[in-house]
Parts: C-alpha cells; sequence; structure tokens
C-alpha cells in the first residue's frame, strides 16, 4: 500500500457538509433522539446472535443428520454475517450505545467472527472511512494480483477471467481473516504506526491476537471434534462452509457499496491533493442500495445506505434510513452525485459488469 501522505480540499464551496449537518442535528434534537442504538437495535441483536449460536448449540448437543448439519452450519454461517454487520460494526465505530463499555463489548464480538478489533479499527475505520476508494490508500478495493477492482490496479492475463471466478472468491474473506489476513496485517500496521485511538502496545496487541485466535480454534474446531462422533474432515467442511457462507454474505454487500460503475475511485495529483472535501468525497465514491428494501435494511445493518454511512459514520446504522431524504436531499440541492441502485439485482448486474469490464487488457478496454 502506498503510505504518501494525501490531502483533501479544505475549501466546501457549495457549503454541503454545513447545510446537511444542521438538517440531521435538528433531526435528532426536535425528536429527542440518541444517535446511538435504541430498542429496536437490540432486539435485533438478540435474534441476530439467536441465528448465528443457536444452530451450533444445537450441533453440539443433538444427534441430527449429516444433511442439517451442513444446513445448520450454513445458518450459522448467515448469523455470523448478521453479527459483523450489525453488531460488531455499530460496536467498534462507537454508535451502538453511549456507553463506551456496552460499545467495546459488542464491538469484541469479532473475536467469536474470527477478527481482531486493532486490526478492524484501522482498516475500517481508519483507511476505508478516511481514504474510501482512493487506489494504493483503501484496502478494502485491494485484492492482490487475483481481481482487478480498479483501472490502476495493474492488469494480469488471469483478469480476463475474473467476471467468473470473482463471486466464488468472495466466499473466501472470513476463513481468510481466521487463518492468514489478521497476522499479516497485525504486522504491517504496527510496523507503520497506525492506530484508531491511543497508540498500540506491540506485545498486547500480539498477546491478544494470539490468545483470541487460539480461543476461536477450540471454539469452532477443537470442541466440536470432541463432542461429536464425526471424521475430522467433516467437522472442517462444517467449518469452512460456515465462513464460505459469512464470507459471500459479506464480500457481495461491501463490493456493491464501493465497486459499481456509479462510483469513483478518484487519483491524487502529484502533491498528493485530492480535488472534494471529505464530505464530498464521500458522494463520488459510495452507492446505497435496494434503499427500500426492508429485509435487506435491517439484516445488512443498514449497510445498503452506505452513503448515510459514510458521512456520518458517528450514527447508529438503525438511524439511516431516515436520514437519507436528507442527504439525498441536500446533494440533489448543491448538484453532487447521490449514487443508489433502487434494487439488489441491479447493483449485482452493475457490479459483474465492472468486473468484466476492469478484467479486459486495458489498452482494448
Amino acid at each position: 500500500m502506498i503510505q504518501n501522505a494525501i490531502a483533501f480540499s479544505k475549501t466546501d464551496k457549495t457549503n454541503f457538509i454545513k447545510t446537511l449537518n444542521k438538517k440531521v442535528n435538528s433531526y435528532f434534537k426536535d425528536n429527542h433522539i440518541k444517535r446511538t442504538g435504541n430498542r429496536k437495535l437490540y432486539l435485533k441483536t438478540v435474534i441476530i446472535f439467536s441465528v448465528f449460536l443457536v444452530p451450533f448449540t444445537l450441533i453440539l448437543t443433538l444427534n441430527l443428520p449429516q444433511w442439517v448439519l451442513l444446513l445448520m452450519s450454513i445458518l450459522v454461517g448467515i448469523g455470523m454475517a448478521g453479527v459483523g454487520m450489525n453488531v460488531m460494526h455499530d460496536g467498534n465505530h462507537g454508535t451502538f450505545s453511549s456507553k463506551k463499555w456496552v460499545n467495546k463489548l459488542m464491538g469484541s464480538s469479532i473475536y467469536i467472527l474470527a477478527g481482531n478489533v486493532y486490526n478492524w479499527k484501522v482498516q475500517h475505520n481508519v483507511l476505508h472511512h478516511t481514504y474510501t476508494n482512493i487506489p494504493g490508500y483503501d484496502e478494502d478495493i485491494d485484492a492482490g494480483r487475483i481481481i482487478r477492482f480498479s483501472s490502476q490496479s495493474k492488469w494480469f492475463k488471469i483478469h480476463k477471467f475474473q467476471k467468473y471466478y470473482s463471486f466464488f472468491l468472495y466466499g473466501l474473506l472470513t476463513i481468510n481473516w481466521a487463518i492468514t489476513t489478521d497476522f499479516i496485517q497485525m504486522r504491517n500496521y504496527l510496523k507503520r504506526k497506525l492506530s484508531c485511538g491511543a497508540v498500540p502496545n506491540p506485545v498486547k496487541e500480539w498477546t491478544l491476537l494470539i490468545t483470541t485466535k487460539i480461543a476461536y480454534y477450540l471454539l469452532w474446531i477443537v470442541l466440536p471434534l470432541v463432542v461429536l462422533d464425526l471424521a475430522w474432515w467433516k467437522v472442517l467442511i462444517g467449518f469452512f462452509v460456515m465462513h464460505y457462507t459469512a464470507g459471500i454474505i459479506l464480500s457481495i454487500i461491501f463490493q456493491l457499496a464501493h465497486v459499481v460503475p456509479k462510483t469513483e475511485m478518484p487519483i491524487p495529483d502529484k502533491a498528493g491533493n485530492l480535488d472534494h472535501t471529505w464530505a464530498v468525497h464521500q458522494l463520488y465514491t459510495t452507492a446505497n442500495f435496494a434503499p427500500n428494501n426492508k429485509f435487506i435494511s435491517w439484516y445488512a445493518g443498514g449497510l445498503n445506505h452506505q452513503v448515510e454511512h459514510h458521512i456520518f459514520p458517528n450514527i447508529s446504522h438503525i438511524h439511516y434510513q431516515k436520514i437519507a431524504s436528507f442527504v439525498k436531499e441536500t446533494a440533489s440541492e448543491f448538484n453532487l452525485p447521490y449514487n443508489e441502485y433502487q434494487t439488489m439485482r441491479s447493483a449485482v448486474i452493475e457490479h459483474y459488469k465492472l468486473l468484466k469490464s476492469l478484467g479486459k487488457k486495458p489498452s482494448y478496454a
């Protein structure tokens, strides 16, 4: 990843964010609403955790047919993605609750999802939310050599086929967290002295990473091996199916918000300057999808309202549906983009088209 400093424009010529903040602040003040989660989020947390943990408990305690065990593994994966999008995500943004200890507790749920709080906060809160869709800075659009998400990425012959294989690879996201990604990220982030808040203590972070990984493997692999009368490879298949289900859900939801034709991937000039302020930059680089689909909005933790999330990461996703009208109205008022796909299907199709386009050899694209 590139490490040269870049700077957003400091001049909001349109007064977009000032106007938008006034509307949003008035909404919360006039309705006496906190920006953090509410009872709806707390109820959702109970439901989502139940989808995640109840099937796993049934796997361990009941003598189920193997095809049912496989279906249960898929259900655990669906719950796993749900916990990540609804609970862990808000917790680590500090928006789940007005109480810091509750946010820390909810954010720590990432440890039973195979992740790490320090790594996630650096990659997501710092790199992704600050440098959204900027090649070389936002790691979320860097898939190495295997998938080409940006025209700035080097083209390889294999990319001609990425329109076929990308969706299959998306399912490997969380299992990579469990096996390699966290170790690689922690080494790189600590070396670069990156942090989200206080400067981290390397010994403390490495100790926490290793101990939580051991606990994770004990819970999801060793415990089933001890309890279940199954061959070891069948347990590993269930573990893989769980992760693959969660990985493909999480990956696709992210791609539809940032790697679609409507979003831009701006390049700083030679001095490291960008054309827009940070808030306006979010409008150009982010897209919503299926904004009126109540189930997707509920299950995806509001991440289908990615525009609202990127401009207001300090507001719980439970409020995005309400404040979306203010963002859309203000963007239109100042003749700024508000990228949106009305259905998830249309967003998936557009993402596929972009993969196909970026897979072509640049001279013929």
